[in-house]
């Protein structure tokens, strides 16, 4: 039996059992019977062969059309113009892109824009001596000289078991520098000395340490001379100890002991008074900071490859000056604060304590505290061919290319990508030169 041809003109479908719509299941089609000698027509032909309208010429030409179109498509994917480039050798494109950028030599710099803080830093806490202040035998070494309290935390531990009245406190805002009154207790000052160890101990003849190294440096500083810098507390120490004592006003004993003096790096602007004249000195007496305006930043840990020390950054104002600072501490361990949930903090969420230092303190203008844009300058390139980001193709089997435009014929070169750096991006290759026309894909 011969297939049938549908009214439509559709070609025929595939019988029930998949085999091809020319032949049935019973096997594959029969050879026409010789044809009429009088009608030339085969006496097996069906009746559409007889007397009815031809479609198999419709069906062929639906099969080369369709041919056709397949052998298109693998043209334009051959050509690149949906992305790829065909291959690892340069190939034609079919037609110049809408669109074009030029290469260019320039400077690249990689940056990045975070969030920080005008200010004057964390403030520390002067806390009053110990009444132990005077531990540790005379003429001790100084080893573990330095593991006592911070630095900047003043001299002692801050316990309340300390003795006499405070008779003289700063205001908040003042600026105490080396040689000057940080408070009194019994009309006796305590003055600020600078250095990163505090006073832990009575020093006298014959102690040894980084403590009077920080000493004998002071002294020397506020203009005491007749002795040695050094580490040892001679007689001739002694000596210029009672010089600065008088000039202070304190007894003049030759030792020094946690009552004198309070230590820190630098001068100091007071940023809170937390005790009262009149009360006893004991406990947290007040805070302090930097004097110089500073910009911290809660600088996230995925950023932590942009700092280090000396690295240069720009900070605008909330009235868009832009004042140049750099990094001059960087926190040596990560935190992150929990949730409001109460949820552990993820890694994700952990920062690092970056504080940024400004020379130029007249450009800050009159703000004392404000928020404000830092843009760190972590890497830069100079004199390198660079085009914009959306100018580069992907190649298939990996890479990248562009598409170089010369007269009416692109062609799709391989690149090798380097910084990117501000919506560009710097390349290089055979045949990258400067000046060269490419496309940039819609």
């Amino acid at each position: 039996m011969t297939s049938q041809q549908p009214a439509d003109g559709t070609p025929p479908e595939a019988s029930t059992d998949g085999t091809p719509p020319e032949a049935s299941a019973d096997g594959p089609p029969q050879a026409p019977a010789d044809p009429d000698p009088a009608t030339g027509i085969s006496s097996g032909a069906s009746t559409r062969e007889r007397g009815g309208p031809r479609r198999r010429p419709l069906r062929a030409s639906l099969i080369t059309l369709a041919a056709l179109t397949v052998v298109a498509a693998g043209g334009i994917g051959a050509t690149g113009v949906l992305g790829g480039d065909g291959g690892e050798s340069a190939e034609a494109a079919p037609s110049t892109p809408a669109k074009s950028a030029t290469v260019d030599r320039t400077t690249l710099t990689r940056s990045e824009t975070v969030d920080g803080v005008l200010g004057f830093g964390e403030a520390a806490t002067v806390q009053a001596p110990a009444s132990g202040g005077d531990s540790g035998s005379q003429g001790s070494t100084a080893a573990g000289a330095d593991s006592g309290t911070g630095s900047d935390s003043g001299s002692g531990t801050g316990s309340d078991t300390g003795s006499g009245t405070l008779t003289w406190l700063p205001d908040v805002g003042d600026e105490i520098k080396r040689g000057e009154t940080v408070y009194s207790s019994d009309e006796q000052k305590s003055v600020l000395l600078y250095g990163s160890t505090p006073l832990y101990r009575t020093l006298d003849v014959g102690a040894e340490g980084r403590d009077v190294l920080m000493l004998e440096r002071n002294l020397a500083a506020l203009g005491h001379t007749g002795f040695t810098v050094d580490e040892e507390y001679t007689e001739t120490t002694a000596d210029a100890v009672r010089a600065w004592q008088d000039d202070v006003g304190r007894e003049e004993t030759g030792e020094v002991t946690a009552d004198d003096a309070v230590v820190a790096p630098g001068a100091r602007r007071v940023a809170e008074v937390k005790a009262a004249r009149g009360g006893a000195l004991t406990g947290d007496i007040l805070t302090w900071t930097v004097t110089g305006r500073v910009v911290t930043v809660d600088l996230e840990v995925r950023l932590e490859g942009l700092v280090k020390d000396g690295t240069k950054a720009n900070v605008t104002l909330p009235d868009g000056t832009i004042v140049a600072a750099k990094v001059t501490d960087i926190g040596t361990a990560a935190t992150a604060a929990a949730s409001d949930s109460g949820e552990d903090p993820s890694a994700e969420d952990a920062t690092l304590p970056v504080e940024l230092g400004v020379k130029e303190q007249k450009k800050l203008g009159r703000y004392q505290a404000a928020p404000v844009d830092v843009t760190l300058t972590a890497e830069s390139r100079t004199d390198v061919l660079a085009v914009p980001v959306n100018a580069l193709t992907a190649r298939q089997g990996g890479g990248y290319a562009v598409q170089v435009i010369t007269g009416d014929a692109v062609e799709n070169r391989p690149v090798e990508l380097g910084l990117f750096a501000d919506g560009m991006v710097e390349i290089s290759g055979a045949g990258i030169t400067e000046g060269l026309r490419v496309g940039v894909p819609g």
